[in-house]
């Protein structure tokens, strides 16, 4: 099929259109072992329950982020993020107009959720930096030390429980006073990224030994600045979203630099970025250009951040491909995908020392040809989306639980990016907050994902070496407000001191935590032995059935004979 292709394809593609690269007709990696293994499956050889530990240090985490959770928005000197102008709006689109001025009020709670961790007896606590506590303008020249004071008593607080913290250097809220200079659109924003990081690694380097970048620069890029969805709100998806993904590549690589050639030495600790990724299962496995279109939607996901930092230091060939051509059909002189330079190739290539990974639903990917005007990341894929509808619903539309890509999408990132360590370090599953305690949709979806994750580990190799479920507790959940929460404890936001409360979901995450996976319970077990001697073997029938029968057999045989 390869060479029919490529001989069909000869002459039809030019100069602008990369004709060195592999035409969008074929898979671009190893990654189609991965379907040829997994997708012919039956429904009931994909659901079976795996039995097993994880291995002796695997780190079990819980996660969160500063906007969500901290409140205490003005609080103390801290400056506006572009999360507190988009929720302040009285034109605001979320439900009850709920913004994260007090949120779960973390920055004034902080015994508690010291608590809440404790008991849970979790390994690692992820959560992020709100870059306007620290710096109110976004600039080291407006350091606000009473911030600073807060994540060092969160830090020492862990430390002290023997947790250890997974630090996240930006999860969405950019101070207002960058965005007002262009934000992420703003080639700029690299060496302002990287002061802020620089002074974090600083201080608080000495014991924090796991950083992240940026969370899912995917959302910051296409949702910000393509869909305009979330904070900046900017829709322009047919340039911006390449623009500011390709800035925040580039932030992300001289951050590590950054860590690696000032601080690695002395602090000894990991750098990476939280990347998100759902799995795409194609429409019709044996359909070639459908698994061709389930890769494409990796590539243009997953792939446009991890295949620069994990594989080559440039854009998945898929991606360069369909914005090149896209981009020539609609009269541009140039690709609207920028082009990385030989020297940040090398620059970006292999700047993270662990694959972190946020993933939450699977989607069925189908190969279409979409069209070329209005210009859109969307319609660059050429491919649509729908839901894996044999799966359960969630509270949040579009992300159903489908336990069973979270194994395989870990499988297709081994073989893609040549089977790095993973952190999977956001999972876990929304629910309407009228459900209080009582979640054990979350237990379902816990116990299946995480037996998912343990057959990557176990039966395919994977390095699967820490787990963090998503999240802590409620908190403010971005465009749907308190309306959902995806908590292993409530909190109760009518109340001025924010009560917590474990869900069942907390107890039974605990008990995974301490068992440290799924043990092979005793009445699972397979026993070996005799039976005592004068035991009675024999074998049974019913005279209805034999009859029956028996007269079966005297008729076909009067049959035959009737013939002869």
């Amino acid at each position: 099929m390869r060479s029919y292709i490529n001989e069909a394809l000869k002459g039809t593609c030019s100069e602008f259109s990369h004709p060195k690269m592999l035409p969008p007709s074929e898979v671009p990696s190893k990654s189609k072992v991965v379907w040829e293994k997994f997708s012919h499956q039956s429904k009931f050889q994909r659901k079976l329950y795996h039995y097993g530990t994880f291995p002796q240090h695997f780190s079990w985490g819980v996660s969160s982020s500063a906007y969500q959770t901290e409140g205490g928005w003005n609080a103390d000197g801290k400056g506006a993020s572009i999360w507190d102008t988009f929720t302040h709006k009285p034109s605001s689109s979320i439900p009850d107009k709920a913004n994260g001025d007090v949120a779960c009020d973390s920055y004034h709670r902080l015994k508690e959720d010291l608590y809440m961790l404790r008991a849970l007896k979790v390994k690692s606590y992820r959560f992020s930096l709100s870059w306007s506590r620290i710096f109110p303008n976004g600039l080291r020249t407006s350091l606000n030390q009473k911030g600073v004071d807060y994540y060092n008593r969160l830090i020492d607080g862990l430390l002290a429980d023997n947790i250890t913290p997974m630090v996240t250097l930006y999860y969405w809220d950019l101070p207002q006073a960058l965005q007002n200079n262009g934000g992420w659109y703003n080639v700029g924003m690299i060496d302002i990224f990287n002061d802020f990081c620089d002074f974090c690694f600083a201080t608080f380097g000495d014991r924090v030994k796991f950083w992240m970048t940026f969370n899912q620069p995917y959302t910051i890029a296409w949702s910000g600045y393509g869909l305009g969805q979330i904070p900046p709100n900017v829709k322009n998806p047919g340039t911006a979203p390449f623009k500011v993904a390709h800035n925040l590549i580039k932030a992300h690589a001289k951050a590590y630099h950054t860590y690696d050639d000032k601080y690695r030495r002395s602090q000894g600790g990991l750098v990476s970025i939280a990347l998100n990724g759902d799995w795409f299962e194609p429409k019709d496995v044996n359909v070639p250009r459908e698994v061709v279109a389930a890769d494409r939607a990796l590539q243009f996901q997953l792939g446009w951040f991890a295949h620069p930092i994990f594989k080559n230091g440039d854009y998945p060939d898929a991606m360069k491909w369909q914005v090149g051509n896209k981009s020539e059909l609609q009269g541009l002189s140039e690709s609207r995908l920028p082009v990385f330079s030989d020297e940040e190739k090398r620059f970006i290539q292999g700047t993270a020392d662990m694959f972190c990974l946020n993933h939450y639903t699977t989607k069925i990917a189908s190969h279409a040809t979409l069209r070329l005007s209005p210009k859109s990341y969307e319609y660059d894929r050429d491919l649509t989306e729908d839901e894996e509808k044999d799966s359960p619903t969630t509270a949040i539309s579009n992300q159903r639980a489908v336990a069973w890509g979270l194994r395989r999408l870990l499988n297709w990132i081994k073989e893609e990016y040549g089977d790095p360590q993973i952190y999977i370090t956001e999972n876990g599953v929304a629910i309407d907050t009228k459900t209080t305690v009582d979640d054990t949709d979350r237990v379902f979806y816990f116990k299946t994902y995480i037996d998912e994750a343990l057959k990557a580990h176990s039966l395919d190799g994977v390095k699967v070496k820490g787990y963090i479920a998503s999240s802590l507790m409620d908190s403010f959940e971005w465009l749907n407000g308190y309306k959902v929460g995806f908590g292993l404890h409530h909190v109760e936001f009518t109340k001025p001191n924010r009560p917590r409360t474990p869900k069942r979901s907390a107890h039974y995450y605990y008990h995974v935590i301490k068992d440290n996976g799924f043990p092979l319970p005793d009445d699972e077990r397979v026993l070996y032995g005799e039976f005592p001697k004068g035991f009675n073997w024999s074998t049974a029938s019913a005279s209805y059935q034999v009859r029956r029968a028996a007269t079966c057999v005297l008729l076909d045989s009067l049959e035959l004979f009737l013939k002869n």
